[in-house]
């Protein structure tokens, strides 16, 4: 069984008066279990059109999205959240700034169940929920009962992908999560996620423009230039792919 298939994903915008442009031009694309898909490509790409086409929150002009053989093309962001979860690279995107960071937590921790009127037992998870965030190795562990939005950057993003992988989604998806970090957060933090993809064989796709990352990190490397997929190497051909030959993917007009 595959995780995503996307059959001619097709996405356009009106572009000023009698202007149509594309955003996804006749995608097709199968994700299989367990793979690690780093998404790489320039501004304008498509790639973060993909990524909200798949969560639902930009619909397709045509074209269907399958989760696990499920046709969810028209159902909504809402309805998708059960199968996927998302890490953004604005830091305050992921987690409840109000919200301490156990709550944070345990909110994640029930993510798609029924939400009834019974006791949190918010305190019975802390010492479960200290070991998680031990993981993280930023001293997040000892911030447990602090509001997030007291957390320095590099920690409330850890705390986003500590809740994205907390209830081991369907599919993962990283959106340039490091991105807005500093490079000694940025290595770590992507560390992080590569143990925790693995460790837990998750189905993740991730942008970056990290280059670098995109070699070291995934089993999988999609190019995507002007709504298309312009390569798709499997781990094999990733392997062997080195940074001076993937720059100039930039530059050659694929």
């Amino acid at each position: 069984m595959t995780r995503l298939t996307i059959e001619k994903g097709y996405k356009t915008i009106k572009n000023g008066m009698d202007e149509t442009r594309v955003l996804l031009d006749h995608i097709d694309l199968t994700i299989n279990p367990g793979e690690f898909v780093t998404v790489v490509g320039g501004n304008g790409a498509g790639k973060s059109t993909l990524f909200n086409s798949i969560a639902g929150t930009l619909p397709m002009t045509s074209g269907k999205i399958r989760i696990n053989e499920h046709d969810v093309t028209r159902r909504s962001e809402e309805d998708r959240a059960k199968y996927i979860t998302r890490v953004f690279q604005d830091p305050k995107m992921g987690t409840a700034p109000r919200m301490t960071v156990a709550e944070n937590l345990l909110l994640a921790e029930k993510r798609g169940q029924h939400r009834l009127l019974a006791p949190r037992k918010l305190n019975e998870r802390k010492e479960y929920y200290g070991k998680l965030c031990q993981r993280v190795g930023n001293g997040l562990e000892n911030h447990l009962d602090t509001p997030t939005g007291n957390l320095s950057g590099g920690q409330r993003q850890a705390l986003s992908l500590l809740m994205a992988t907390l209830t081991e989604p369907e599919l993962l998806l990283l959106d340039e999560h490091t991105a807005a970090l500093d490079p000694k957060t940025s290595k770590n933090l992507m560390q992080l996620t590569n143990d925790m993809v693995t460790d837990q064989n998750l189905t993740c796709l991730m942008i970056t423009h990290h280059m670098e990352d995109a070699l070291a990190f995934g089993n999988r490397l999609i190019l995507m230039k002007k709504g298309r997929i312009a390569k798709d190497l499997d781990a094999k051909e990733k392997q062997i792919l080195t940074l001076s030959e993937l720059l100039l993917f930039f530059e050659d007009d694929l």
